[in-house]
């Protein structure tokens, strides 16, 4: 008798096993389908294949990946448009989602802060570029971006204060000829860009050992310098920055001609 009271529920747990596994096949297909169309940038069709593979399969890391770079695709960066804000913020909760079920997702940090990046928003995009050092501590682009974002945070407060100082034209068009801050509005600027400049040139100098000669991150760690020129107390200390950032930007200027000039590898 206890084998015939069985049967009904065994056979229950067997349908929905078929239908878990049909699931799964039919999720694959949405998301081999939405990978055809994302590589053939259509990313709407895209979009639409996996979030059919999400429903039918939410456990597939993939689909939800590939769904918010879809979204990522179709965010124009630095657009102000109510509908590329929220394309944006779609990408960033999709990113968001595939961070719930994998918190250690470096392309979906990544992506996160290089979408706050575009929309100015560069406390936000360090925030999770840190997070990305701490997990891939070997990846020298967290680094370089931790500098890049630095910068654009302390840049406009010097620009402004150097602006309403009326300090901001150097003689002879040369850069490295501004006048210094008076000693007050050196301090204030020293309590602000301090910590920050401290920072970004610890991040860009191991960036560059991580990726040496590139000049990207030489020009960033020039305008790093300038920065950090500003806030020197000591006159010897300011040109001693000054000279520093120059040298960065000769080996910049060097590093990029040196790659122009590097034979072209092998045609893939």
């Amino acid at each position: 008798m206890r084998v015939y009271k069985l049967a009904p529920l065994c056979g229950a747990l067997l349908l929905a096993a078929a239908s878990v596994g049909c699931n799964r096949l039919r999720a694959r297909d949405q998301l081999n389908k939405g990978v055809s169309a994302f590589r053939n940038a259509q990313f709407q069709a895209a979009i639409m294949h996996f979030k059919n593979a999400v429903v039918l399969d939410p456990t597939l890391l993939n689909a939800r990946l590939y769904l918010a770079t879809s979204y990522g695709q179709l965010y124009v960066p630095g657009g102000e448009s109510p509908d590329n804000l929220k394309v944006a913020q779609q990408a960033i909760d999709a990113f968001q989602d595939v961070l719930k079920m994998d918190p250690k997702n470096t392309s979906a940090l990544g992506n996160i802060a290089q979408i706050y990046y575009y929309q100015k928003k560069f406390d936000k995009a360090k925030e999770y570029q840190l997070q990305v050092v701490k997990l891939d501590p070997n990846n020298p682009d967290p680094y370089y971006w931790i500098g890049v974002l630095d910068w654009y945070i302390c840049m406009p407060r010097t620009m402004q204060l150097r602006k309403d100082l009326r300090l901001d034209v150097p003689k002879n068009n040369d850069p490295n000829q501004l006048p210094p801050l008076p000693e007050k509005a050196r301090a204030d600027l020293e309590k602000q860009n301090g910590a920050l400049v401290d920072e970004a040139i610890k991040a860009l100098q191991k960036a560059l050992e991580l990726k040496p000669n590139d000049f990207s991150t030489m020009a960033y760690l020039n305008l790093m310098y300038r920065q950090k020129a500003d806030i020197e107390s000591d006159d010897s200390a300011r040109q001693a920055d000054l000279k520093t950032a120059e040298d960065w930007t000769n080996k910049a200027l060097e590093s990029r001609k040196a790659a122009a000039e590097r034979p072209a590898g092998p045609a893939q």
